[in-house]
C-alpha cells in the first residue's frame, strides 16, 4: 500500500480507545485551535464565540481514533495512498464487491460524477426540493433536471416522480432522509418505488444522513444494490462521522455503473483522509456517542420551538426545518447574536433550517428564539 502502515493501524486497533472517547462529551476533538496555533481563527470551523448551526456538521468529531490515524498518515505524506483497503472495508460491511464502491472527496463529488455520467444521455428526474447542489453542477454543464413538486408538508411525491419517468429520463435522484426538510420516506414505499422504477432507469438514493435515522438498515436501499437492482446508494463521512472538512464519500452500485461513475471522478483521496476513514468506519462507540448528542440537541430544539409556537417537520437527521414568519429576518436576528443558521431556500421564505451542534451552542439558539422571532 502507498501508506506504509500495518493492518493493526488500518483497522484502528492501535489508535484511540474507550478512555479517549469518554472525553468527547467535555473536550471534543474539534475544540477551538490551541492558543499557540499559527492558523487564522475561523479558517477551520467557527470563529470564537460563533455558534455554527448552519451546515449539518458534527462538531463532536472526528473520533479520537481519527486524530491518531491522521497523524500517522501525515508522516507518510510523501507517498500516494492506496484506497483499495477502504473500498474493501466498505464492501465487506455492505455485502458487495470492492469493485462496486466508488470513493470520492465527499459524497458530493460522487453524486456530481453520477449526474454527469447519466445526464449525458437524458434528464434527471428529481423532487423540487432536495440537496440538489450536485445535480445543479451537472445542469450547468447541459444536463436537464426534471423536477416534481412536493406534496403535503414538503414531502417527496414518489408517484409524481415515477409518472415523470419517460424516454427522456436517464436517472432518478432522491435524497433520503431529505435535505433540507429532514423528512424520511416510508422505507417500504421507497423500496417498492425503487424496484419498479429501476426497471426503467437507474435510481440514485443519497443516504448522507442514513446512520442518524432510527433504523439505518431498514431505511437503506442497500438490499436492492445487493440484489442486483438498478439502484445506487451514496454515503458520506461528513455527517455522523464528523469529518466534513476531510472530504470522504462514496457510491455503491453495480460494477458497470461504478466503472461509469469512476470515469467522472476527478480527484484523488489524500493520505490523511484515507487514514481517517479507515480508522473511523467501524468505530461504533463514537457513532453511538455522536448519535446521542444529535438526539439530545434535537429534543432541546423541539421543546423550544413548541414552547414558542413554531411548527417544524419530523426529522431523523442532525437538522430541523421549521416554519417561521420570515426566514431571512430570522436568520439575520440569529446572526446578530453570533448564531449561524440557514436562510430561505428559494421561494420557501417561511422555512428555516437549523443544524444540531455542540449542546452549548444549541442552548444559545433555543434561548434566542423568542427575540429572533420578534425581530
Amino acid at each position: 500500500m502507498g501508506i506504509n502502515v500495518n493492518r493493526r493501524f488500518l483497522l484502528g486497533g492501535a489508535v484511540g480507545g474507550a478512555g479517549a472517547l469518554a472525553g468527547c462529551a467535555t473536550a471534543p476533538a474539534s475544540a477551538a485551535l490551541p492558543a499557540d496555533s499559527n492558523l487564522p481563527a475561523g479558517l477551520f470551523g467557527p470563529a470564537p464565540g460563533v455558534a455554527l448551526l448552519s451546515r449539518n456538521e458534527n462538531p463532536y468529531g472526528p473520533s479520537p481514533k481519527v486524530m491518531a490515524a491522521v497523524a500517522e498518515a501525515t508522516r507518510c505524506g510523501a507517498y500516494y495512498c492506496d484506497t483499495s483497503y477502504l473500498a474493501a472495508m466498505i464492501a465487506e460491511k455492505n455485502g458487495i464487491a470492492p469493485s462496486q464502491v466508488v470513493l470520492s472527496t465527499g459524497s458530493g463529488e460522487a453524486l456530481s460524477a453520477a449526474a454527469l455520467a447519466f445526464g449525458k444521455s437524458g434528464a434527471i428526474a428529481c423532487p423540487a426540493l432536495f440537496w440538489d447542489t450536485t445535480s445543479k453542477y451537472a445542469e450547468a454543464k447541459g444536463v436537464t433536471l426534471k423536477r416534481s413538486p412536493m406534496i403535503g408538508d414538503l414531502e417527496i411525491d414518489l408517484a409524481a416522480i415515477e409518472a415523470s419517468v419517460d424516454d427522456s429520463v436517464s436517472m432518478v435522484h432522491i435524497c433520503n432522509p431529505n435535505n433540507p426538510t429532514g423528512r424520511s420516506l416510508d422505507p417500504a414505499q421507497l423500496r417498492a418505488f425503487c424496484s419498479r422504477v429501476s426497471e426503467k432507469v437507474p435510481v440514485l438514493v443519497d443516504e448522507a444522513y442514513n446512520e442518524l435515522t432510527d433504523d439505518p438498515a431498514g431505511n437503506s436501499m442497500m438490499d436492492l444494490v445487493r440484489a442486483g437492482k438498478n439502484v445506487l446508494v451514496a454515503r458520506t463521512f461528513s455527517k455522523i462521522y464528523g469529518m466534513a472538512g476531510m472530504r470522504i464519500g462514496y457510491i455503491m452500485a453495480s460494477e458497470e455503473h461504478a466503472r461509469m461513475i469512476s470515469q467522472y471522478v476527478m480527484s484523488w483521496m489524500s493520505a490523511p483522509s484515507l487514514a481517517a476513514a479507515v480508522a473511523s468506519y467501524n468505530d461504533d462507540a463514537f457513532l453511538a456517542f455522536s448519535k446521542s448528542k444529535v438526539t439530545e440537541a434535537r429534543q432541546m430544539v423541539h421543546a423550544a420551538m413548541t414552547a414558542n409556537g413554531i411548527n417544524y417537520l419530523p426529522s431523523e437527521t442532525n437538522f430541523i426545518y421549521a416554519n417561521v414568519p420570515d426566514a431571512a429576518a430570522y436568520q439575520r436576528a440569529m446572526a446578530a447574536r453570533n448564531i449561524q443558521i440557514r436562510g430561505p431556500y428559494g421561494a420557501l421564505t417561511q422555512w428555516s433550517r437549523v443544524s444540531m451542534g455542540k449542546i452549548e451552542d444549541v442552548e444559545r439558539y433555543c434561548a434566542a428564539i423568542p427575540e429572533a422571532l420578534g425581530a
